[in-house]
């Protein structure tokens, strides 16, 4: 496949075959995004010659931990090596790609976390320089980009770039401890999916009401809690499943959610993969659901929000020591 148009029907023609199976979904979503970032760059090759230093392009949120579902949005950015004069470069490279995967079924990313935003191409010093800078200036905003940041691979290019700077800030937060609190309370407002008698919390207005906000109140709280942990531990992999089973064995009250967890991605894919649009993916209609589904997604939240707050007992402590 040499054009996008292609890409684009082979994702309409293929993706059901794989939307009730999470590891086959993901599976097929990285080789949809891997072709599509191949002809943006030998377009931009054609145009401006071959990269002139080497680079990493990075996935971040779902697809930086391999957990979309069938609709997705474009979270990514690009690492290069060397001087700010091969910026112009990557940052035709990057708004390419940004078009690339728009055109075979990617949302644009609301937030502009997005390789055509000079924020997130850059070289790996000034890289360097706007992590540490998110750090400390410790603000909602900065500690967020961050935490997108760190739910991070590379998709294409050299690994060792982007190790390189989770090494760096793996270093920061060691000899700044307090701020592992601070990554937490960026995180800890969590809405809850049920109520004080064990029903579902759905939300009440516009388009998505009489439905749950499945990642907000379900989702999220093992994503986050296994990224907050991976800061601790300095776990380099940005996938959750893969946090659990790199944590030390010290960790064994944590590490039995995880079974918890991959039932949840099995769950999502089942219930979501009928969805129309990318905001519809993320609302779950609870009128799907038998009497079974509802008690094990009820029982997965509350394992989700004990998760979350072991956690956070887990990183108090790493900053009292």
């Amino acid at each position: 496949m040499n054009s996008y148009t292609e890409l684009k029907n082979w994702r309409n023609s293929t993706i059901k075959l794989v939307s009730n199976d999470h590891f086959k979904l993901n599976d097929f979503h990285d080789q949809l995004m891997s072709n599509s970032i191949q002809i943006a760059i030998q377009k931009v090759e054609s145009e401006w010659g071959p990269p002139p230093t080497r680079f990493a392009f990075i996935v971040m949120g779902s697809a930086g931990r391999s957990e979309q579902l069938v609709w997705s949005d474009q979270d990514h950015g690009i690492i290069y090596d060397g001087s700010n004069d091969y910026q112009s470069y990557f940052m035709k490279v990057g708004t390419e790609i940004t078009h690339a995967l728009s055109n075979v079924g990617y949302e644009p990313c609301d937030g502009k976390v997005m390789s055509s935003n000079e924020q997130w191409c850059k070289s790996i010093k000034d890289w360097n320089e706007q992590l540490l800078d998110w750090l400390t200036e410790d603000k909602w905003e900065t500690l967020r980009n961050f935490s997108i940041f760190f739910d991070s691979r590379v998709l294409t290019g050299e690994e060792t770039l982007l190790h390189d700077l989770k090494k760096e800030v793996f270093q920061k937060l060691r000899e700044n401890p307090h701020l592992y609190y601070r990554l937490y309370e960026n995180v800890g407002k969590i809405p809850k999916a049920t109520g004080v008698f064990g029903q579902f919390l759905p939300e009440q207005y516009g388009s998505n009401a009489g439905k749950i906000n499945l990642k907000q109140a379900i989702f999220f709280p093992y994503v986050n809690s296994l990224r907050l942990l991976a800061y601790v531990e300095e776990i380099y992999s940005s996938s959750t499943i893969d946090r659990f089973d790199q944590l030390p064995s010290r960790y064994e009250e944590i590490k039995k959610y995880k079974e918890d967890f991959i039932r949840l991605l099995h769950l999502r894919v089942i219930f979501q993969q009928n969805a129309a649009d990318y905001e519809g993916v993320h609302y779950l209609e609870l009128k799907i659901l038998t009497g079974s589904d509802k008690q094990e997604l009820k029982n997965i939240a509350r394992h989700g929000r004990d998760l979350f707050m072991k956690t956070k007992a887990i990183i108090e402590n790493r900053c009292h020591q």
